[in-house]
């Protein structure tokens, strides 16, 4: 691991204001889960670390009842833990407690947090090797798993030159509630970003998988409570301690027995979150049975265009959205003996 500075500021303000225009030299710190595994692999190579620790309420969990509605305000430092176990969370948007209580193992649930969580690189692993200059890392190469071993990578890759696994589990919970996210920069400039605009696809080694600048930092996220029914699924090749090949997250209303404004958001199989508008639109104003999740699943693979070796993902994603929709809809699991 290369020598840096680390810093432990008390306050948002401070941490920005050690923060650089351009990534690279200096790297926020939370629970360490993803950063100091990129520094042992020389992959992150940061002269300055930004501890955010330190920082006075930077975590929590809050009820708000305010004039514009209820809320969950949730801290960018908060734990997966907490998260998973927090009973008001669990009550209102189960998509986002069972896929905390899914994440990794009880050390690092303990040890990563939301904002890490939705903030880490990708998984591909021509980016964390450390001999490898892929696309994301040198000017003017290529992305290797186009071509290469790219099983684990995306099924939705028109478009995209890099054809990473967009690698947050929490993001599709957190996109279909309609969260938004609460960002501070320079000089104490606060903006809100919809979860939805969170993410974009990295094409360069000056891109990240997320929005922000370098120089801005996640405070914390918003979660209104609205009454939707809501669920995730995921599909892994073993159930503990294991990154899940093709995960969704759904949430709807209802109105007279009719589903309205649903969503419906997938993870691992595109280089951002991918919202399915063929999915949301096949759910839509149905009654909700097996016959629709059936329906909506197969919709949500429409536009997919795997890779050499990932397509059995587009069958995964099929499955996950229709056990989702299943799970949502209170419906019997087939598939639990």
């Amino acid at each position: 691991m290369k020598n840096f500075t680390y810093y432990r500021p008390t306050s948002v303000e401070q941490a920005v204001g050690l923060l650089e225009p351009r990534f690279g030299n200096t790297e926020l710190l939370g629970g360490g889960t993803d950063l100091h595994a990129l520094q042992k692999t020389y992959v992150a190579q940061p002269a300055r670390v930004v501890s955010l620790g330190g920082i006075k309420g930077f975590g929590g969990i809050e009820d708000v009842n305010a004039a514009g509605g209820r809320y969950f305000r949730i801290g960018a430092g908060t734990s997966i833990a907490d998260i998973a176990a927090h009973a008001g969370l669990r009550q209102n948007f189960p998509a986002l407690t069972a896929t905390a209580n899914e994440i990794a193992g009880p050390q690092i649930r303990n040890m990563a947090t939301l904002g890490g969580n939705l903030c880490q690189r990708n998984r591909c692993w021509y980016f964390r090797d450390e001999h490898v200059n892929c696309r994301l890392k040198s000017a003017g190469a290529p992305c290797f798993a186009i071509d290469g071993e790219n099983q684990y990578h995306a099924v939705f890759t028109q478009g995209h030159p890099c054809v990473i696994a967009s690698p947050s589990t929490l993001a599709p919970a957190l996109i279909a509630l309609g969260a938004t996210a609460y960002i501070v920069g320079p000089n104490n400039a606060r903006r809100t970003l919809d979860m939805a605009n969170f993410y974009h696809a990295p094409a360069n080694a000056n891109d990240r998988e997320h929005v922000l600048a370098a120089n801005e930092i996640l405070e914390h996220v918003r979660i209104p409570v609205n009454s939707m029914a809501n669920a995730s699924y995921e599909v892994r090749q073993k159930l503990a301690i294991d990154w899940p090949l093709v995960q969704c997250a759904v949430a709807w209303r209802t109105n007279g027995g009719k589903t309205v404004d649903a969503k419906v958001v997938l993870s691992q199989v595109a280089p951002l979150p991918h919202i399915s508008a063929a999915a949301a639109k096949a759910l839509n104003g149905q009654a909700i049975n097996e016959e629709t999740a059936t329906a909506v699943g197969r919709a949500a693979t429409d536009g997919a265009r795997p890779l050499s070796r990932s397509g059995y993902k587009v069958k995964l994603v099929e499955i996950a959205v229709k056990r989702a929709v299943m799970i949502a809809g209170n419906l019997k699991r087939y598939w639990e003996v």
